[in-house]
């Protein structure tokens, strides 16, 4: 009988992992190549320095309403100097879709340098993202570097949070001329009582307590343009719907997993983050 659970449990694990797998990938947006890279097009700013700020940075749905304060010469220098490196499945390549639309939308806010590898955190403590990412950071082409999650924060548990947070913070001390942004992971609909919000705080209570810098997916999909949160909300963004039926929206060819509106307050969340780390 053990050996039967030991078993099962191997196949569960197994037919999770390729759930989430198919989930991720099925519907995203980016490009890849034989390795999962969408091909290094930026270009060289690692002669530009940023400084790690002082106190926690994290980007909620309260960055939305900031984002007609950034000032034009920060966008600018924005455009002109940051280079990222950014692993995205399905979800992460959300905040893509906003930059380009805002792009469109008003050419000053033209997209700074993406290196795009098709790859997420993965889950329960999944490391495998981590190898990638310093073979590119030793290349010394990036001064910011971030990984997004696709379904992996609701299936998470603390200790496979924690090794997140630790393989993090490990690669800050190995790289201090990089700049890391964390994440928290998408709304699935299972509100307060969730595994996916007790996961969430994990991670904000971490870049609160340490100085971090956080985007934190999962609240700028909570808030609609009024303050009104949904506490039961899901990646499709449900609010969405109903506030483009009585709003003026922007459209988009495709956000994936989601609704248009969602990428563009997104955009805009990212682009008041990348405000606050310019010098």
């Amino acid at each position: 009988m053990p050996k039967f659970n030991r078993i099962n449990g191997f196949l569960i694990l197994c037919a999770l992992s390729l759930t989430l797998f198919i989930y991720c990938n099925g519907s995203g947006t980016t490009a890849t190549g034989d390795n999962g890279d969408n091909g290094d097009t930026t270009g060289d700013t690692s002669g530009t320095g940023l400084e790690n700020p002082t106190s926690a940075v994290i980007a909620n749905h309260s960055a939305v309403d900031s984002f007609d304060n950034i000032p034009d010469s920060v966008i600018e220098f924005i455009s002109e100097n940051f280079n990222f490196y950014y692993g995205h499945t399905s979800h992460g390549s959300q905040i893509i879709t906003g930059l380009n639309m805002l792009q469109y939308e008003n050419a000053l806010y033209a997209k700074p340098s993406f290196y795009e590898r098709s790859d997420d955190l993965g889950t329960l403590g999944d490391t495998s993202w981590v190898t990638n990412l310093r073979y590119r950071l030793d290349q010394g082409t990036y001064n910011i570097a971030m990984m997004s999650w696709c379904g992996g924060v609701s299936t998470n548990t603390t200790a496979g949070i924690n090794t997140y947070l630790s393989k993090m913070d490990e690669l800050e001390s190995d790289y201090p001329d990089v700049l890391f942004i964390y994440m928290t992971g998408h709304l699935d609909g299972t509100g307060d009582a969730g595994n996916l919000r007790a996961m969430n705080n994990l991670i904000r209570s971490y870049c609160n307590a340490n100085e971090k810098i956080l985007f934190d997916f999962a609240d700028i999909e909570s808030y609609d343009p009024d303050g009104t949160f949904y506490a039961d909300g899901s990646d499709a963004c449900e609010w969405c719907l109903d506030w483009c039926a009585s709003n003026d929206c922007p459209s988009c060819d495709n956000c994936a997993r989601s609704h248009c509106y969602n990428c563009y307050v997104k955009g805009k969340a990212f682009w008041w983050l990348m405000s606050k780390l310019a010098p």
